[in-house]
């Protein structure tokens, strides 16, 4: 079985119209295999499913992340279009993990980032297991080899787990500090609660910034924004990653860990318009959707409005 599938058209589908008016009528599907990328002259996105939860099992969490891309891909559909004609979007396809092979896997979606990067389309990963920021940060590596690329993660978790036999859902960001001279890591929405002391401490030998949820508020918005100017400064380029699990459940019941002390969504969108703004990401994943446990859709509308949205930031900034 092949590990890369271009994504059924048919799972784009909501009301018609003559004029996209909806984004499943915008959007085209393209497989990265056997069809020519689009070329782009101006805003162009793509989104790339990671139908893996194998970290996930790994590192013992409930399982479902599996079926998260293509359950965001449904409720992004029926979305109304604001954006313009010459705003491109694209689905990639999805790649899905083979006979329990994570690494082969993460390695096939790193080569696939690349691939869309160099066409000069801004990435939308949707996971999937948060293993895929290990694939990620690569992918964008190999295309900004010499660049020091900034990573902002809003988490409840640091996902700094050392690495006893194999890599897991809690392991990307301490594989990334071991491979990479200059480490630059900010976190916001860090639970103590779900952090051991360990963590803690392994996050401070690598000068991890973060806040805390309880600090993690839209009341802070000023000293909050001031931090991601002030690290988004030191750094050439973003990745921004999303773990849905960092939000409250009352908004993200469907995630492999939810919380009801999480983060709220207006202060979490006030961070990514600020990093959007800061003409310096090039790539973003939301990760950890899991609808065998979600309510009514709650969270995969939730994670489709933040693909909206950071769309419309990218588009306007």
């Amino acid at each position: 079985m092949n590990n890369y599938k271009k994504t059924n058209s048919a799972i784009w589908s909501g009301r018609t119209s003559n004029d996209q008016l909806y984004l499943h009528e915008k959007i085209k599907c393209i497989d990265l295999e056997n069809e020519k990328i689009p070329d782009n002259q101006g805003k162009a996105f793509a989104i790339l499913g990671y139908a893996c939860e194998e970290g996930v099992k790994r590192n013992l969490g409930r399982i479902g992340a599996v079926s998260g891309p293509d359950q965001i891909r449904k409720m992004i559909a029926p979305l109304s279009n604001h954006f313009d004609k010459e705003t491109k979007i694209i689905d990639a396809g999805t790649i899905y993990c083979i006979e329990n092979s994570l690494e082969k896997t993460q390695s096939i979606t790193s080569d696939k980032i690349f691939q869309l990067l160099n066409k000069q389309y801004f990435n939308l990963i949707l996971g999937g297991g948060h293993d895929l920021a290990y694939a990620h940060y690569n992918g964008i590596k190999k295309y900004h080899p010499d660049a020091t690329i900034g990573i902002i993660n809003l988490d409840a978790h640091f996902d700094l787990r050392s690495v006893n036999d194999k890599g897991n859902s809690g392991t990307p960001f301490y594989q990334i500090s071991k491979e990479n001279d200059r480490f630059k890591y900010l976190c916001f929405g860090i639970q103590e609660e779900s952090n051991n002391q360990i963590l803690f401490k392994t996050a401070k030998q690598l000068d991890v910034e973060f806040l805390k949820n309880t600090d993690f508020k839209i009341e802070n918005k000023k000293a909050i924004g001031s931090l991601i100017d002030k690290f988004i400064a030191d750094v050439d380029a973003i990745y921004l990653t999303i773990d849905l699990d960092g939000f409250s459940s009352a908004f993200a019941p469907g995630v492999s860990a939810p919380s009801p002390f999480g983060f709220s969504t207006d202060i979490a969108l006030f961070a990514i318009e600020r990093i959007c703004n800061s003409k310096k990401l090039i790539s973003a994943d939301i990760v950890e959707l899991n609808p065998k446990y979600d309510l009514d859709n709650i969270t995969a509308k939730l994670a489709a409005r933040l693909v909206y949205y950071i769309i419309k930031y990218i588009s306007s900034s």
